[in-house]
């Protein structure tokens, strides 16, 4: 039985990775932080008490600023992969905490490669680099494209890119960068501006919430859906040779569009709900990202399933479902029928 060692794993990538990796017969063992309070909503599901003969997922208390308890935990684990997804990810919040985000986003990276090399095992390691890193640079972007980034998160994500890179070059180390461009689903974080588009409106419908408050709606993005793309993170560390991938759909739409397609979705007019607020801003913006996945494709055969509008009908129905309304469905049939196999698709 195959170990791995996710961190970010109560997030939304590393909630879908870890059931795909249990449906995979993986032991899977995740990083939390050690707080007062639970933030394992989207992994309870699949938690099974450590105690139990069959149980396959197990949590450890650490954080990815600490560099010995990430070394102990590896060195006791001894995974056969580690999928690095923890971060402080969020672009706007990176403005008000660059020091912290080039902590645990950058720094935390290095620590954990430093881990890998110094227990000597021959574990397959997984960098989430990031699209945010291209920045200023005209899309289409691929592989080849120089990088650009306009946010200290983006910094950071730059650092963890080449010193991955650097660990692979270096030490001879199997270490490989998923460049992925936006991906989006019902376990989105509710800050982010795809979730926040989708659980507004059907705060609204229910008659909770007046207004939608965002701010740029110009900025284009290249949107897939999440479960989808973590498993091109585990088809990337199957490959023969290490190496670096761009992953995304190759099609883009504007946070405008988002809106338009939600609200009508739902037979509202957007402009009657939705209002600009200047603090949502960011000092410098990403305006303009699409992936070339050229190389992912040739590489594995990749190919997206879920396209734009199909992805923002589903987690329109999802947070309908959150609120006590009944889903429109379009959403829900889509999946039933494209992903009959569901082991990925829980809310």
């Amino acid at each position: 039985m195959k170990k791995a060692f996710i961190t970010g794993v109560t997030g939304q990538d590393g909630s879908y990775l870890s059931e795909f990796l249990l449906s995979k017969n993986y032991e899977v063992h995740g990083i939390i932080r050690r707080a007062s309070t639970f933030n394992t909503g989207r992994i309870d599901h699949i938690y099974i008490d450590p105690h139990e003969p069959n149980a396959r997922f197990f949590l450890h208390y650490g954080d990815l600023s600490d560099s010995e308890q990430i070394s102990n935990i590896i060195h006791n684990v001894k995974p056969d992969e580690v999928y690095h997804l923890g971060a402080q990810s969020h672009v706007k919040v990176s403005f008000s905490m660059p020091e912290y985000t080039g902590t645990v986003t950058a720094l935390g990276t290095v620590r954990i490669l430093e881990a890998i090399r110094r227990d000597g095992n021959d574990i397959k390691f997984y960098q989430a680099s990031s699209s945010e890193m291209f920045g200023k640079t005209p899309s289409p972007q691929n592989e080849e494209s120089p990088f650009s980034p306009t946010s200290p998160y983006a910094v950071a994500k730059l650092y963890a890119y080449w010193i991955s890179k650097n660990y692979r070059l270096g030490y001879n180390m199997f270490v490989c960068n998923g460049i992925l461009f936006n991906h989006e689903s019902p376990r989105r974080g509710e800050i982010f501006v795809t979730r926040k588009i989708t659980m507004a409106l059907a705060n609204i419908l229910a008659r909770k919430q007046k207004f939608l408050y965002l701010g740029n709606l110009e900025p284009k993005r290249d949107w897939g859906y999440a479960p989808e793309y973590v498993k091109v993170m585990w088809e990337i560390l199957q490959t023969k040779q290490p190496d670096d991938y761009v992953v995304g759909t190759g099609e883009q739409h504007s946070v405008r569009e988002f809106v338009e397609q939600a609200f009508s979705y739902a037979g509202l007019k957007w402009g009657n709900y939705v209002k600009i607020d200047q603090k949502y801003y960011r000092p410098t913006e990403t305006e303009d990202l699409t992936a070339d996945s050229s190389k992912i494709r040739r590489t594995i055969g990749w190919e997206p399933i879920v396209r734009f509008k199909d992805l923002v009908k589903i987690m329109v129905d999802a947070d309908m479902r959150k609120a006590g309304l009944k889903p429109i469905g379009e959403g829900d049939k889509f999946i039933a029928k494209q992903f009959p196999n569901r082991w990925w698709l829980i809310d």
